[in-house]
């Protein structure tokens, strides 16, 4: 008979090791042992059988002047392509229910709920309690985790295993927030009818925004919806939005939004915490009204490997139960742009959750979705050190430098319009560059030579993909007057105009933009050109004297990207013979 040790090493030889961490991430502790009969789910990736080939027509449906361009697919298209093989399903399935484990399948996805005991017995692991040392809930976590060699190829991942998360503060990408007193009030704001005219930008409103970037037409009343997402508890105001429109959206004056609830989210008209959902929905409001509006509130958050700059709680916002969720509605219930002002760096989210959120995102682009996120507030990065050797390096961030998703910048000032320092854009260090940026970023990185090529991969994705406004807006906040700034501000005024072009071509019987990249890419002239300014970052680090920058350059940057919307000139080229007015 075999003795333990052999027989604890046979078992270790037909497993293999999905994921392991090389120690308690920073700043988290364990707390105690878990009780073998306590409960336990987890959810199961399973890898999709047509991946590559959907990836294909996903570019192919996006690119104009294709034979497929506005070809999107149906759900259940979609589902076709993203299909696991059925040997996987039973490879999985087979082994959950030799434990007496009954699992839910939802094509590419299964869940399950056992015991702590189970789970260790199927996982090789040992699950625990965690303890993030600033306060939140323990966590249920373990340090790596194993499936048989025999399952393994039909495994992409599985979670929560070793991803450790936590409650904690939002990081939504608002970079400032300022109150207006009275004396403020009078100093800054003059008239609605002076702003208009002007564009003053001390504070940036609508009719700014219309009239820096060229936007009169109206589109109809019906026919599509524009949607944002809100999570870590932040929760759009009905009685906001209304002072807002008397204040600066007179046009819209009567326009509501609606609410879904996602995965535990709430409609919690009496938080105290709601800067960036009012930012998203005024701005939406003041660009593309009276397009109708959805608001999406995720509950829960998702996993975070603590970094130097986001050590925890987990502020990661949910994308995986959103996601899943918005990709399982009907094709009459998709919205046809949709905009979240959050993000983080990319190297605090693990790889696989990562590449697996921006397959997703590429999902909905295959839709019909345009799918346009901040590209972050930390210009070059903030610490910028890379965890993995603690060498310095620039901080891409997530899910910003996904290629499937429009990455928006900011920018500040009229007449010209400069990169503002706190833009954010870089180079991703998981995603190699797509082909519909080759030549723009090329360019770029032909201009810059050398500098800086220590610290980013050059020949991966780059972002931001274009950039608009986004310091000073006048917004109205649990009922107060305030300015705010960051690319969350300009995310919004983005897919604003993103659905006014969408609106545009349903009136003339085309499919919306759907993933927005290669279009856009094909129609730089439509974009004013940010050539100054800069994206500044890295002051903490020695290894950068003075802090390091993006600068604003003629042609595609890491700051701006392509530029500013020229409103005219991206619905000639969106939907020919749609007048602007």
């Amino acid at each position: 008979m075999l003795s333990l040790a052999t027989a604890l090493f046979a078992t270790a030889a037909t497993a293999r090791l999905m994921d392991s961490l090389p120690s308690v991430p920073k700043g988290w502790t364990q707390v105690r042992s878990a009780g073998l009969d306590e409960p336990i789910t987890l959810r199961i990736a399973l890898p999709q059988q047509h991946a590559d080939a959907l990836e294909q027509a996903v570019i192919d449906m996006s690119t104009p002047g294709h034979a497929n361009y506005g070809k999107h697919l149906s759900r259940l298209e979609l589902r076709s392509y993203t299909a696991p093989t059925e040997s996987a399903v039973s490879s999985v399935v087979d082994w959950l229910s030799s434990s007496s484990i009954k699992p839910l399948v939802n094509n590419d996805w299964v869940t399950f709920s056992t015991t702590v005991e189970k789970a260790n017995e199927l996982l090789n692991t040992t699950f625990a309690w965690y303890q993030y040392e600033k306060g939140g809930s323990p966590k249920l976590r373990t340090l790596d985790y194993s499936v048989p060699d025999d399952v393994a190829g039909n495994v992409d991942l599985i979670q929560p295993t070793t991803r450790f998360g936590q409650l904690g503060a939002k990081k939504s990408t608002i970079f400032d927030m300022h109150i207006l007193g009275p004396a403020d009030e009078e100093a800054k704001i003059g008239s609605v009818d002076a702003q208009a005219a002007t564009c003053n930008t001390a504070q940036i409103t609508p009719a700014c925004l219309k009239s820096l970037y060229k936007i009169n037409y109206t589109p109809p009343k019906t026919g599509n919806l524009v949607a944002f997402a809100s999570y870590l508890e932040e929760y759009a105001r009905y009685s906001d939005l209304t002072s807002f429109e008397s204040k600066w959206a007179t046009n819209a004056a009567g326009q509501n939004f609606s609410v879904q609830l996602v995965n535990g989210g709430l409609n919690n008209q009496g938080s105290s915490s709601d800067s960036e959902a009012n930012l998203d929905i005024q701005y939406i409001l003041g660009v593309s009204a009276p397009i109708p509006i959805l608001e999406y509130s995720t509950g829960g958050r998702g996993p975070l490997v603590p970094t130097d700059d986001e050590p925890g709680p987990s502020s990661n916002e949910p994308y995986l139960e959103f996601l899943t969720y918005i990709l399982d509605q009907p094709d009459s219930a998709l919205p046809q742009t949709l905009s979240t002002s959050y993000g983080e760096e990319e190297q605090s989210v693990p790889a696989d959750y990562a590449l697996k959120i921006c397959n997703m995102f590429m999902q909905l682009g295959a839709r019909g979705v345009s799918v346009l996120f901040s590209s972050g507030d930390s210009g070059p990065g903030d610490s910028c050190t890379r965890e993995s050797d603690g060498a310095p390096y620039f901080q891409p961030t997530f899910p910003g430098s996904c290629p499937y998703i429009t990455s928006v910048g900011a920018t500040h000032g009229v007449s010209p319009e400069t990169a503002v320092s706190f833009s954010s854009g870089g180079f991703s260090s998981l995603h190699a560059r797509p082909s519909w940026q080759n030549d723009a970023v090329s360019k770029y990185l032909t201009s810059i030579g050398k500098t800086y090529s220590a610290y980013f991969n050059a020949s991966n994705r780059g972002f931001p993909d274009v950039a608009t406004q986004g310091a000073s807006f006048a917004v109205v906040d649990k009922g107060r007057n305030a300015l705010l700034s960051g690319t969350s501000a300009s995310s919004p005024v983005f897919t604003g105009v993103v659905a006014l072009l969408n609106a545009a071509r349903k009136s003339q019987g085309l499919a919306p933009l759907g993933f927005l990249n290669p279009f856009l890419y094909a129609n730089a002239a439509a974009f004013t050109d940010i050539t100054s300014g800069y994206g500044s970052g890295c002051s903490g680090n020695s290894a950068f004297r003075n802090g390091a920058r993006w600068n604003a350059t003629a042609g595609w940057d890491p700051v701006t990207g392509l530029g500013t919307p020229l409103f005219d000139k991206l619905l000639a080229a969106a939907a020919p013979g749609v007048k602007n007015a």
